[in-house]
């Protein structure tokens, strides 16, 4: 019988980037299993921020694991969209993957710190804390259109501007909804602390899309 050489088949880097993400989701649930039920069903049911809103809110192994789900696959995700609508990457690609990934994640650090900086200067460090939870808590969830996006972008419908344009809008439609329950939470507070609340959301909210938005628009032309 004659032999055959068989060279075994490396997975690429960005198998390895969704498996890792599918990971952290993986030990979130069996480590947590009932809060991730809660979680999972975040959209439809609101029990999951009432439940955990007052107690370990943000530095905790469940939100860290679904939190690290989530920047794998945002990072993913935009490296995605720049590839189908800029410049595709093939030489330089896991360079330009860990250049997003660290750049958000310093980002998202930044804007951590300075919301929960704004809550201990004025006095509000539980209420700006619960309202970051749940912000955070959306945001988390729209980590699972992000994976389903990157799968399909991957395996099944590469450059496909509609997965992109599609995802973008489950996306925005979570987060929105993220911000009308912190809004609809906190009235009173936002109410009491208006002028507050502009300056932040204009420095920590608007200004970081404004500034993304206006570099993608100049590497478009």
């Amino acid at each position: 019988m004659e032999a055959i050489l068989r060279n075994p088949t490396t997975a690429d880097w960005i198998t390895l980037i969704l498996f890792s993400s599918i990971l952290f989701m993986v030990l979130a649930k069996n480590l947590f299993y009932s809060r991730f039920l809660n979680f999972i069903i975040l959209p439809f049911n609101n029990k999951y921020i009432f439940m955990y809103n007052k107690k370990d809110k943000l530095f905790n192994w469940f939100n860290i694991f679904i939190t690290g789900f989530q920047i794998l696959n945002l990072s993913l995700f935009l490296f995605f969209i720049n590839e189908v609508f800029f410049t595709p990457v093939e030489k330089h690609a896991v360079e330009t993957y860990g250049a997003i990934l660290l750049g958000l994640i310093v980002f998202l650090m930044l804007k951590l710190f300075f919301q929960l900086s704004n809550g201990f200067i004025f006095n509000s460090k539980s209420t700006i804390s619960e309202i970051v939870f749940k912000k955070l808590s959306y945001l988390n969830y729209s980590g699972i259109i992000m994976l389903l996006a990157n799968l399909a972008l991957n395996f099944i419908f590469p450059g496909s501007k509609t997965v992109v344009f599609t995802s973008i809008l489950l996306i925005l439609l979570i987060n929105i909804m993220g911000w009308a329950t912190a809004l609809r939470n906190h009235q009173n507070f936002i109410a009491s602390n208006f002028m507050y609340f502009i300056l932040y959301l204009c420095a920590l909210e608007i200004a970081p899309i404004i500034l993304i938005g206006s570099y993608l628009l100049e590497r478009s032309l």
